[in-house]
């Protein structure tokens, strides 16, 4: 369903994603294993937020993304919502903010910890060295060769991904039970939920838990999407839910508060617990280090793939230079926008780099930061398109409805949206709803930079890729004119 947009590039596409295919995918874009550490430096109560969020967040979310994937199954998803509900500039504006959260995130938060774990679990290095920066370079563009090839192909890269996810997360679940009968509960401090915990959790968390419409950016190219979308919500929603909340409650039981850090905390409980296997455990540990590192390229390889196809349907719409809005005829990829993210991502990599100094895991916060504003930003203008296209377009049939009729639908958004208003103003001005409700909050301590440095790369990123939403479109436009 086009809703009066017209996919000059459906000729190229091929149905590569059977229902088990865009379940995986939708895991892997999901469960974001490099958020886990971040979100657990909230101590025990991450536990009990991560539960909160699984309910009044992840559940209403997945019910709203139901009913659009499955009532307007386009190539590009998320853009021909907001095309069909808004036009074409504010299209323009919310796919740029949700394509190019990836390669930022990529070249930020993922690639750094993927280093991070290489270097100190499998082979020895320091971070700034010439060894650092090629492991990088590599790894963002594997990351993007994997978008590039063909989806019949890379899907099995995604597919893998996805099955030593949650194989490696089965594994650390087991082995946290195991090591708690035998030395007990030692980390955390309490489950009880603060105001405190929650304004420094919830972005983050959010996060972590979106990416159901991330399989819907290919969906001409699944074979059913009308019928799969709402069976991959459900499967893949569950899914996350555990592969969330184990890891965390694991993390925290284990590992004291001020032992745990956004960018070993996984990694740092998985050596730990993973000693009660005897002589076995260094050689577990290297392996769950390296499938940890394999999870990092997939998620990230699986993002690449969903956005980048997104970004394309605006190019070829015209909401962004047409040059960028062409598939490849043999790869059905598109190939150009594929580029456009490694570059992307190379430089944002290099840029974060220049923090250095306050040491990794200041990057890690940062970066992650960054990249979990943009991405929110999008969802502010991405999720009222459920409630304009139920108005705009009824006669759409909808194979799956949120339940309710229009009351259960105002709900369902409400939710979501509040939850998103507040975590997209965390990320922006962090320390300002602290202040406002008395509680104390330690920005340098916090984030390890300076709030000038923070706020001029926050607000910095967030004002150039406005600027090139905005100039895409006018160049666009030019064009067309």
């Amino acid at each position: 369903m086009t809703i009066g947009f017209v996919n000059t590039e459906a000729d190229h596409l091929r149905r590569s994603l059977r229902r088990g295919d865009t379940i995986c995918f939708a895991i892997a874009a999901i469960i974001s294993l490099d958020t886990i550490g971040q979100i657990a430096t909230s101590g025990a109560q991450a536990f009990t937020w991560t539960a909160v969020l699984v309910v009044t967040f992840l559940f209403p979310y997945g019910l709203v993304m139901a009913e659009l994937g499955s009532a307007f199954p386009a190539e590009g998803g998320p853009y021909v919502w907001l095309r069909a509900a808004f036009g074409r500039l504010v299209a323009g504006v919310g796919t740029m903010f949700y394509w190019i959260t990836n390669p930022v995130w990529l070249g930020g938060s993922i690639t750094f910890l993927a280093a991070a774990t290489w270097q100190r679990y499998l082979v020895a290095g320091e971070p700034g060295g010439l060894g650092d920066y090629a492991f990088k370079l590599a790894f963002i563009w594997l990351a993007i060769l994997a978008a590039v090839v063909s989806l019949r192909y890379g899907k099995w890269l995604v597919i893998a991904g996805a099955v030593a996810k949650v194989a490696l997360v089965v594994l650390f679940a087991v082995t946290v039970w195991v090591y708690a009968g035998r030395y007990g509960i030692r980390g955390g401090g309490g489950f009880a939920p603060t105001l405190h915990g929650l304004l420094g959790v919830a972005p983050v968390l959010m996060f972590a838990l979106v990416g159901f419409e991330a399989p819907n950016g290919a969906a001409e190219e699944m074979h059913n999407p009308r019928r799969d979308v709402p069976v991959m919500v459900a499967v893949s929603g569950m899914a996350s839910a555990l592969c969330y909340l184990v890891p965390i409650f694991g993390i925290t039981a284990v590992l004291p508060a001020d032992k745990i850090n956004g960018l070993g905390g996984f990694m740092d409980a998985v050596t730990e617990v993973f000693g009660v296997h005897g002589d076995a455990g260094p050689a577990m540990v290297t392996l769950g280090a390296a499938t940890f590192v394999f999870v990092l390229l997939t998620q990230g390889a699986s993002w690449m793939m969903a956005s980048d196809r997104v970004q394309a349907v605006a190019g070829m719409d015209g909401a962004f230079p047409r040059w960028f809005g062409a598939f490849h005829p043999r790869l059905s990829t598109p190939l150009r926008v594929n580029l456009l993210s490694g570059v992307v991502a190379t430089v944002f990599m290099l840029a974060a780099s220049w923090l250095q100094d306050g040491g990794a895991a200041a990057v890690f916060a940062v970066v992650l930061n960054i990249a979990v504003s943009a991405l929110l930003m999008s969802y502010l203008v991405i999720f009222p398109t459920v409630l304009r296209l139920r108005r705009r377009h009824p006669e759409v049939a909808r194979p799956f409805a949120v339940p309710g009729g229009r009351v259960g639908l105002v709900v369902a958004f409400t939710l979501i949206y509040a939850w998103v208003l507040l975590g997209a103003w965390q990320t922006v001005a962090p320390g300002v709803l602290e202040r406002l409700f008395g509680l104390p909050y330690d920005f340098v301590g916090t984030w390890n930079v300076s709030r000038a440095t923070f706020e001029a790369f926050t607000v910095g990123t967030l004002g150039v890729i406005l600027a090139l939403a905005v100039g895409g479109y006018a160049v666009a436009n030019r064009r067309r004119s």
